[in-house]
C-alpha cells in the first residue's frame, strides 16, 4: 500500500492506496474535519460512533483500521473509509 495526502477544498486528507484491490482508504478523522469544520474531529467521530451504537448501528464494523502518519509523524492506527467507486 502506498501512502499519501489528498487535498479536498485545500484541506489535507490522509490516504492509502491498495494497488492489489485498486481502492483508496481515507482517514475518517480527516474527512470529518473537512466536512464538518470541527475543531476536534476525533471527539466528533467518537461521539458519533457512541450515539449510533445506542441506536443499534456499530460504525466501527464498517471501518477498517490502518496505520497512517499522525500529526507527530509516528505511524498510528486510525479508522479508514474505503472508496470503492
Amino acid at each position: 500500500m502506498s501512502e499519501g495526502i489528498k487535498l479536498f477544498n485545500d484541506e489535507k486528507v490522509r490516504v492509502k492506496w491498495d494497488s492489489e484491490i485498486e481502492e483508496y482508504y481515507f482517514s475518517v478523522i480527516d474527512v470529518i474535519a473537512v466536512l464538518t469544520e470541527s475543531k476536534k474531529p476525533r471527539d466528533y467521530w467518537y461521539r458519533l460512533k457512541k450515539r449510533e451504537l445506542e441506536h443499534g448501528v456499530d460504525l466501527s464494523t464498517n471501518c477498517r483500521q490502518l496505520k497512517m502518519p499522525a500529526h507527530d509523524g509516528k505511524m498510528r492506527l486510525t479508522d479508514v473509509l474505503v472508496d470503492n467507486c
